[in-house]
């Protein structure tokens, strides 16, 4: 998969993938704990989501001024690692909803920054060592793609067979892992250096009506998967009655998928065009919603992940190339614009899934998300009517 001077880059990749991994391990579990653990209401997910996605949102907000500012990376990466190894000691020590509210929260919103500061110091990284920077995107994300077949299949499988407690206990270790690798892989002067600013174009924020269509697509499909992505562990262990172990087998295998469809995407864009790539990629999403809220059998949950990894996979790869064609002048501001999208999207959907699933169930949680996909299509569609474009 990787050429020789992309092999240079490996302990940052294995860097990349263990802090995944540890996110990996609690972002999806933390709503099956506080249901299913601590016997909570839903209601409580969407509070914890709330903080959590704040805290991340300011945490990347303040690095990323920093990091355009030149400063050293190294120091932000500790930090992001030091939050999640205390917030899985604090877990492991005291499980009780103060402590997922206090300091659970905390270390984990601010661990969460640690993937976009690693994929903005990989671009530089890429330059520095004479790498296709494109290319090493696609080594980033099918690194932190396969980080997420192994993170929530271990977390659901060590809660089924041991304890939801033991979760963060383990959690606690890769913390440990995750500092000792950080502190002898990474320069400690290693900086991502800002990109120019290019003169303003469009509207009065630099992005064009084109954009910002493009951006309410983005929003309209990400809050589809990520209304899926909170509420379907629940759904499968508490509705369907699957063991507990099946959501995490179901993450594998959807991350797995997603890892192919990552790699086939330059393939399409060339066949078809981003544009029309992405539209039958957001019917597909459609479709696999309303698949997925109708699982009843193990099968049927398998068949339905790898159909997730499918376009979600498509989408990944498609969906940040769309929203930088309508600012190929301002790549940064694009690609920020994107991030924030992704950002408030999750923040969005925590309190829904959490107000859905307490007035129905979590099923109509995921039927909801097919709703927001089919969105999705209207707005895409929609775009190709007001903004012509040869992508």
């Amino acid at each position: 998969m990787f050429d020789r001077k992309a092999t240079a880059q490996i302990p940052f990749l294995f860097l990349l993938f263990l802090g995944t991994v540890c996110s990996a391990m609690i972002v999806p579990f933390m709503g099956y704990f506080l249901v299913e653990g601590l016997g909570h209401q839903p209601w409580v997910i969407g509070v914890y989501s709330v903080i959590a996605v704040c805290l991340t949102l300011t945490a990347n907000g303040q690095f990323s001024r920093r990091i355009d500012d030149g400063a050293r990376v190294f120091p932000l990466i500790g930090f992001a690692a030091a939050g999640y190894a205390i917030a899985t000691l604090s877990l492991s020590l005291s499980p009780r909803l103060w402590t997922v509210l206090t300091l659970g929260v905390l270390g984990f919103g601010i661990s969460s920054s640690a993937v976009s500061t690693m994929f903005s110091l990989g671009g530089s990284l890429a330059e520095r060592h004479g790498i296709e920077r494109s290319s090493f995107n696609a080594y980033m994300r099918a690194t932190t793609s396969t980080a997420w077949m192994v993170g929530p299949a271990a977390s659901f499988l060590i809660a089924d067979q041991v304890s939801a407690e033991a979760v963060f206990v383990v959690g606690f270790v890769m913390s440990v892992l995750w500092l000792a690798l950080w502190w002898a892989t990474l320069p400690r002067d290693v900086t991502a250096g800002a990109s120019p600013v290019a003169a303003s174009t469009g509207d009065a924020n630099g992005a064009s009506g084109g954009l910002w269509l493009a951006v309410a697509f983005i929003f309209s499909l990400s809050s589809a998967h990520a209304l899926t992505f909170s509420s379907l562990p629940l759904f499968y262990v508490q509705e369907v009655g699957l063991p507990g172990f099946a959501p995490g087998m179901a993450f594998s295998v959807k991350t797995f998928v997603e890892v192919l469809a990552i790699f086939a995407t330059p393939m399409i864009i060339a066949r078809f065009g981003i544009r029309n790539a992405l539209l039958a990629t957001t019917a597909l999403a459609v479709v696999t919603i309303q698949i997925l809220a109708s699982v009843q059998t193990f099968p049927q949950m398998v068949a339905g992940a790898a159909l997730e990894g499918l376009y979600y996979g498509l989408y990944a790869s498609l969906g940040i190339s769309y929203v930088q064609s309508f600012a190929p002048d301002r790549p940064a501001r694009a690609t920020a614009i994107y991030w924030n999208t992704l950002m408030v999207s999750g923040l969005l959907a925590g309190p829904a899934v959490g107000v859905i699933a307490q007035a129905y169930d979590f099923q109509t949680v995921v039927r909801v998300a097919s709703g927001a996909a089919l969105g999705a299509v209207v707005v895409l569609m929609f775009g190709r009517q007001k903004v012509r474009r040869p992508i």
